[in-house]
């Protein structure tokens, strides 16, 4: 529970749109668990591919960017909470393009080991 007073410049947001964001914030650390899980899942868990060391790159680029996900998530949920107690415009992510790069490298990796195997 935040205890930090709204300054009078401040006013305290609707408590649906807290909320709303708050849930923006547990679906990106849902995201970077998911990486996370599947990084490991694939590198105990998978067979090696004939290309040596891919298996390894997969599970490397999940658990690497499970990380600026769940810390990225973090610092958006805050920097929207402080727009809307300032009536502020909302921040963009950064964490969005860097999450697309990701799971593309991710996605063509897997392509192709199963192409591959």
């Amino acid at each position: 529970m935040n205890s930090r007073q709204p300054s009078p410049a401040e006013s305290e947001p609707d408590y649906r749109f807290t909320l709303a964001n708050e849930r923006t914030f547990l679906a990106w650390i849902r995201t970077s668990l998911s990486l996370l899980a599947g990084g490991v899942a694939v590198h105990t868990l998978v067979a090696t591919f004939r290309i040596p060391g891919l298996r390894r790159a997969i599970a490397v680029t999940c658990v690497a960017l499970a990380v600026p996900v769940a810390m990225g998530a973090y610092q958006h949920w805050r920097q929207v909470q402080t727009a809307m107690r300032q009536g502020a415009p909302l921040p963009r992510s950064r964490v969005m393009p860097l999450l697309a790069v990701g799971i593309s490298a991710v996605a063509i990796m897997a392509v192709i080991a199963v192409g591959f195997r």
